[in-house]
This record gives C-alpha cells, sequence and structure tokens, in this order.
C-alpha cells in the first residue's frame, strides 16, 4: 500500500515537472553577448517577462493576438524577433506593434500577417494603413476630452464652493424692525410680537354701537427691557456677529 502511494507521488511530481519545462521558454547565450530565448510553441496568448540581455527572440507558433504596449521597447538589446504563425487580430490594439515593426523591420524575421478582422485577414501587419487606425484616434480624443471636461467641472466645484464659504463668512445681515417690534426680550432679543397680543373686552352689542366704548388692555407676558440699553445689544451684534440691526 505504502509502495503504491509513493508511486502515485512521484508520476504527480514527474508531471508538474513536464509540465513547467513545456510552459518555459528555453534561453541559451549567443556569442560574443547576448541571449537567445526560445518561446515558440508554447500556446502562449501573451508576451512573458524577457531578460534584458534578449537578443534573439522566438514567439512563432503561438497564441498571439496583439503585444502589449512598450514589451519590445524595454528589450535594448534585442536584434532579432520571429512573430510567424500568430492569430493576430489587428484592432486598435496591434496599432503599438505595428509602428514598432515599421521602425524595426530590420529586427524582423518573417513578416507577421493579420487573420482577423476578415477585412484585413492576410494582410502583412506594416501595410495596415494610417486609415485603419482613425477610429483609434477619436476614441481617445473622446476620452481623454471627457477626462478633461470632468476635470475642469471638478475645479469649477470647488471654486464655488469656496467663493460660497468666503461670501458667507463676509455677509451682512440687516433686520427692519417696526415701532410694534421695539420690545425685547433680554435673554434672547426675539421680538415679543406673538406674544404681545390685545384683547378686546366688551359685548358684541358693544362693539357694534360705538367703537369710543371699547376698551383695550395690553397683554404683556414678561417685562420688556429697557429700550437704553437697547444701542448697547446693536453694537454688540454687529461688532461680534457682523449682524445689523436698523430700527425704522
Amino acid at each position: 500500500m505504502l509502495s503504491a502511494s509513493g508511486l502515485g507521488v512521484f508520476l504527480l511530481l514527474a508531471t508538474s515537472s513536464a509540465h513547467t519545462v513545456i510552459q518555459s521558454c528555453l534561453c541559451s547565450a549567443l556569442l560574443p553577448a547576448g541571449l537567445q530565448v526560445n518561446c515558440s510553441s508554447l500556446n502562449l496568448m501573451e508576451v512573458p517577462r524577457l531578460p534584458l540581455e534578449t537578443k534573439e527572440l522566438h514567439l512563432q507558433d503561438n497564441q498571439l493576438t496583439a503585444v502589449s504596449p512598450g514589451v519590445f521597447d524595454r528589450l535594448p538589446e534585442l536584434r532579432r524577433v520571429h512573430l510567424s504563425r500568430n492569430p493576430f487580430h489587428c484592432d486598435c490594439r496591434i496599432q503599438y506593434l505595428r509602428n514598432w515593426l515599421l521602425r524595426n523591420r530590420d529586427v524582423i524575421s518573417g513578416e507577421p500577417t493579420c487573420v482577423s478582422p476578415s477585412s484585413v485577414a492576410h494582410t502583412p501587419i506594416t501595410e495596415l494603413k494610417d486609415d485603419h487606425f482613425s477610429s483609434c484616434a477619436k476614441q481617445n480624443c473622446v476620452g481623454g476630452g471627457y477626462n478633461t471636461l470632468i476635470g475642469v467641472m471638478l475645479c469649477g466645484l470647488i471654486v464655488l464652493l469656496m467663493w460660497g464659504l468666503r461670501l458667507a463668512k463676509n455677509s451682512t445681515y440687516t433686520l427692519d424692525i417696526d415701532e410694534r417690534h421695539t420690545g425685547f426680550e433680554a435673554h434672547s432679543l426675539r421680538s415679543l410680537k406673538p406674544k404681545h397680543r390685545r384683547r378686546l373686552q366688551g359685548t358684541p352689542s358693544e362693539v357694534s354701537g360705538s367703537s369710543a366704548s371699547l376698551t383695550w388692555t395690553d397683554d404683556l407676558e414678561r417685562p420688556l427691557i429697557n429700550m437704553e440699553i437697547l444701542p448697547q445689544i446693536l453694537d454688540s451684534l454687529h461688532k461680534k456677529h457682523n449682524i445689523k440691526i436698523k430700527a425704522s
């Protein structure tokens, strides 16, 4: 039983090791300097991380549909690249590879071609015209314009908020006081109009007979402050709270 378990573990490790070897690129030294990196026939869907010393790169017979921007620019020693027999999809994502190939024609071994879309199938990537990527430029412009617009709107909102806070801080409040509201409570300075009621005393017959027979009384719930101290209170409101009260 133990022997069978050990055999199973050995087979599992052997399978895992073989899988690792298959999925790894093979590197070999080139004279006088540099590395040859062979990543061909590994079913790669993207270019793996490569040593900076890579001088010759084999990527043929994989499943590459595009090359991420900047991948080849990070390899200063690159002198030969094999990219043939990959199903490149020539949309906006292929623009980087196309521009890089145009700048480095002498580096390419075997011209890579488009597989899709059907309108450019079997067309060498280097033969794609600028018009083919015109929609990509429009998308970039729209995206950039949208981001710029959002940034401007946010900045404007911040400026408006700051202006509003500053305006509120420097605002002056003016209150008009009629003679009917010249009484203030000492603790809150609220108008006593709701509490200052005049009651009509008399019978309905007296009211209908003559207005001269009516008796009016003031119902004051609390004593009012002396009007002599009102200027001091108004001055304090103006200095401490920037509130101006204008009597009329």
